[in-house]
């Protein structure tokens, strides 16, 4: 029984036509579609140039590590802050915002002279994409029907998928003719685009019915709470490195306590302990991308590194799991439209923690076709869990809950991928501390990428668990 029966999907035997979209639905799915293209080849093809950023400015295995992880931060930390300035203010001003933040960014990172201007730039364009986030999925949301709103899910999925399908293979390309710096600047026309269609073809702005305030107490402790947990496991194993962890899992306590009794909270956290289905999917995109996100990062290191690839082939062998994931996205969203996403997403998920074991026997003498086997088998069960896990948390909550539920799907999924590059940073705080990866360390760079993979096969594991307990949003009567 879950607080919010009313948004349950009434399902019944003859479903009803899908009635074609109005101008104002045509001109946000091309916006947030461009957008959904354009932040994931941002992400991914910066990840493909790591080797290159790394020899270029001297970095060691940890600050590389960083590069990614501080985008991740910077977008944990203020994704639940724009969420609820999108609801008071208007979601498609936080979101245009967003895109500005990020052109600009991305500047700064393409002229960054060492490891902390460019970290700081990435930690910037992590400002930015915690905009995007957060008001991404409450757009859709906002202007789609629930008896749509599973294949438009799908779609912009797929798009996401696609940016991170074709992120690599252009980095690759333009690491090798250009340089890593031009690669920071490949989203910035879709960018451009995406702020020409928000201002001058969707009008609306959907804020909240009631403005409220702002609970910056709560902002405060949960930002602070998210930086002190990452900057501790860099500094592991020293002694104060514990402290600094334990002192940030204390800040999350104490921002949900608070968010409990807040008239205004960042998040109605009361959502996590009244509906079963919201919570578990919720859990279950956390447990996912902790498990999952970790494979970029290791794959361009494996490849480039280990099997001696060029940045552009080995582009081409990491298009493989997100090119699956874009294909079978559609098709997933459409399915729980009709299908209970748990049966769905329990099995994507098995499916995934299958592939994570074949990549976890991938070693410096590993067939191309035993790698492209191991990414299929992954992106497969990635598509199939996760656009219908997005649909059951969307449509486990009322109308008035869309923009906390649309901000849990970008919270949970942004933890996850910081959770998961934390785990891969301190891997390599604790087998290559503040040295450099050079061939004579290339056996333990094989050892330390094969334990990650077996490691993210067994986070899987809960993550079915409660995937398959977690409840169903279509009514059987």
């Amino acid at each position: 029984m879950t607080l919010y029966p009313s948004a349950k999907v009434q399902q019944s035997q003859a479903m009803p036509p899908i009635e074609p979209y109005t101008s104002l639905q045509k001109s946000v799915l091309v916006m947030v579609l461009l957008n959904a293209l354009s932040v994931p080849i941002m992400l991914s093809s910066v990840n493909v140039a790591l080797p290159h950023i790394a020899a270029d400015l001297q970095l060691s295995a940890l600050s590389v590590s960083w590069i990614p992880t501080a985008f991740l931060m910077a977008s944990a930390m203020f994704i639940l802050v724009f969420g609820r300035l999108a609801d008071m203010f208007g979601r498609k001003r936080i979101f245009l915002l967003g895109a500005v933040s990020v052109v600009l960014a991305s500047f700064l990172a393409a002229a960054a002279t060492g490891a902390n201007s460019l970290l700081g730039a990435r930690f910037l364009q992590g400002v930015g994409a915690a905009m995007l986030y957060a008001t991404q999925m409450a757009i859709v949301s906002s202007v789609f029907p629930v008896a749509t709103r599973g294949r438009v899910i799908g779609l912009v999925i797929s798009f996401i998928y696609i940016g991170l399908a074709s992120g690599p293979l252009l980095g690759g390309i333009i690491v090798e003719q250009f340089g890593w710096r031009i690669n920071f600047l490949l989203q910035i026309p879709l960018a451009i685009l995406v702020l020409f269609i928000g201002i001058y073809k969707v009008e609306g702005d959907w804020a909240a019915d009631e403005r409220g305030s702002f609970d910056y107490p709560g902002a405060l402790t949960y930002c602070l709470a998210i930086f002190t947990v990452c900057i501790g496991v860099s500094f592991l194993p020293s002694s104060s490195s514990y402290l600094l962890i334990a002192a940030g899992l204390i800040g999350v306590g104490i921002f949900f306590q608070q968010a409990r009794s807040s008239k205004h909270p960042l998040m109605d956290v009361k959502l996590f302990f009244a509906n079963r289905t919201f919570t578990f999917s919720c859990l279950a995109s956390l447990i996912m991308y902790s498990a999952t996100f970790m494979n970029v990062v290791l794959l361009s290191l494996y490849l480039q590194y280990l099997k001696g690839l060029s940045p552009t082939a080995a582009g081409l062998i990491m298009m493989v799991q997100p090119l699956t994931m874009a294909i079978f996205s559609p098709l997933m969203g459409r399915l729980s439209d009709n299908t209970e996403p748990r049966i769905l997403s329990s099995a994507g998920m098995g499916i995934t923690a299958v592939g994570l074991v074949l990549l976890a026997m991938l070693n410096s003498d590993s067939q191309t076709s035993s790698i492209v086997m191991a990414l299929v088998v992954t992106g497969l069960g990635f598509s199939l869990f996760s656009s219908p896990n997005v649909n059951a948390i969307m449509s486990s909550v009322s109308r008035k809950h869309l923009g906390s539920a649309a901000a849990a799907v970008s919270t949970t999924r942004i933890l996850g991928q910081l959770s998961s590059m934390v785990l891969v940073t301190l891997v390599m705080a604790l087998n290559f501390g503040a040295a450099q990866i050079e061939p004579s360390s290339y056996s333990e760079l094989e050892k330390t990428i094969s334990f990650s993979f077996y490691l993210a096969a067994a986070i899987c594991l809960p993550g079915l668990l409660l995937s398959a307990v977690r409840g169903t949003i279509h009514s059987t009567e």
